[in-house]
């Protein structure tokens, strides 16, 4: 059987644990889909598949309007790729080409532009421009039917260079104009809640989408244990709690609220209060990482699941996922401060942190009410307020100053072989926090944190041994979590 019969059994099965990992298009309408889509299954000599809608939509054909392939699960190969291609998708992801242009991704990429082309172009059928197009295309269709905001403005808050590209665009990708795709949202109650206000207070409304089984409580429960007081909040009862934080974002700053219960379409609700709505796509993007919502957990419970002291605990937490981060800057600075601490000392001196050095929000929000500081605020502070050795200050302030100066790039696309070098050449940062970075600063789905103490305690309960490791790949980050799950 060929790749391509499997992919069209996949079709005919409507299964969703392929939705974003591939896209099917069909000649005879010219609509491309996601493989769960509801339609009539079209005849295979009629099909043909794509890796990205980018793709797709390149090649003519326009999004189904049923089941909106450009709002499923990004691919989780991207996350566990570690070579150009992989690196460019998060990048494209976090919204790179619009803000630095194809130029700017090949320089934080380490390549030419042309290089970076050729190689997206043969693997995904999709240069950087026309992936970063079909992104904007997604983005403008989100504000078109969940605000109020007039098409001009959607335009440039979708990244579009003018009025006339963003209509071209949607008209192409769509088949339909900006306001007819407007008057078309769904349910005119919309799916989406309640279309905002035109100045945007109510904020934009997003339904995250995820593939598999998810386990929000335990993830909910990870973030609510290392919440910092005025940068995140979690708020409300076990099981329809609300995971409240601020973000620094490349245009301004923003709040960002998501809701712990999954909807039934396999998605989880998500509200973006930003001060500039250029930096929707790039705020979507960080949530996402955040609450790794672009894993395949059917492919790691059969990986790890294969281990049997790891097979129960996969068994008893289906889609435990492994959290990220909204910002790999804070993420490092917070793995300093829990080195060979507690999570609730590490938490603390972190709130320390946010207290003394945290920019103050303008209008602050419930519990919210500052940013986590920047690493040029803290390189030559003083740090006196923290209660912590000598030598962990040090090794902070040489973090900080690290990322102040561009020494060390904490991005997406970075190279987290190279970066882990790098972590570990400075002063005060050992295995276990350059592993702990990589894991959620980087969003390295295969990092095997065996020298955790948590980690240890949990091996020894699931009487498992640092020795079966190797079998975890690449997913060992989730063992990691199961490890810390472990009652």
């Amino acid at each position: 059987m060929t790749i391509e019969d499997s992919r069209y059994e996949a079709v005919t099965s409507r299964d969703a644990r392929f939705d974003g990992v591939f896209f099917f298009a069909v000649s005879t309408t010219g609509i491309y889909c996601r493989p769960s889509c509801p339609a009539v299954t079209p005849k295979r000599q009629n099909v043909a598949f794509y890796r990205t809608a980018a793709a797709a939509q390149g090649a003519g054909f326009r999004a189904c309007r049923r089941c909106r392939p450009d709002a499923v699960p990004g691919s989780a190969e991207w996350n566990a790729r570690a070579d150009v291609v992989g690196r460019a998708m998060r990048l494209i992801g976090d919204g790179v080409v619009d803000r630095e242009g194809v130029s700017g991704l090949a320089d934080r990429l380490g390549y030419s532009a042309r290089q970076v082309q050729r190689q997206l172009n043969a693997e995904l059928g999709a240069g950087p421009i026309a992936l970063a197009r079909a992104q904007r295309g997604h983005t403008a269709r989100v504000l078109l039917q969940t605000t109020a905001m007039q098409a001009a403005e959607i335009a440039f808050a979708a990244g579009f260079a003018s009025v006339r590209q963003f209509n071209d665009t949607i008209r192409e990708i769509y088949a339909a104009t900006p306001s007819e795709l407007r008057s078309a949202r769904p349910g005119r109650a919309s799916r989406f809640g309640p279309v905002a206000p035109e100045n945007g207070a109510a904020g934009v409304p997003l339904r995250l989408a995820y593939r598999g089984p998810y386990a929000a409580v335990e993830v909910f429960d990870y973030l609510a244990a290392r919440a910092i007081e005025g940068v995140e909040e979690v708020v409300g009862e076990r099981g329809a709690r609300l995971y409240r934080r601020t973000l620094r974002l490349p245009n301004g700053t923003g709040i960002a609220e998501v809701g712990e219960q999954p909807g039934p379409g396999g998605w989880l609700e998500c509200r973006l209060h930003l001060g500039d709505l250029r930096d929707l796509t790039t705020a979507g993007q960080r949530m996402r990482r955040l609450f790794d919502l672009d894993a395949d957990p059917c492919a790691v419970a059969e990986r790890l699941g294969a281990d049997p002291a790891l097979a129960p605990l996969v068994a008893a937490r289906p889609g435990l996922r492994a959290p990220g981060t909204a910002d790999p800057h804070e993420l490092a600075v917070r793995a300093v401060l829990g080195q060979q601490v507690s999570v609730a000392a590490g938490r603390r001196l972190g709130e320390a942190l946010v207290a003394a050095y945290g920019e103050p929000l303008c209008e602050p929000s419930g519990g919210l009410t500052r940013l986590f500081p920047q690493a040029d605020a803290l390189a030559e502070a003083g740090l006196d307020e923290l209660g912590m050795p000598d030598s962990r200050r040090a090794a902070l302030r040489g973090l900080t100053r690290a990322l102040a100066d561009g020494k060390l790039a904490l991005d997406p696309g970075a190279d987290r072989d190279e970066t882990e070098l790098e972590l570990l050449a400075l002063p005060g940062v050992g295995p276990w926090t350059a592993g702990y970075i990589r894991m959620r600063g980087l969003g390295d789905p295969d990092v095997a944190l065996t020298g955790d103490v948590a980690v240890r305690a949990g091996m020894r309960r699931a009487g498992a041994s640092p020795a079966g490791a190797p079998q975890w790949r690449p997913w060992s980050s989730y063992a990691m979590h199961h490890f810390w799950s472990t009652p």
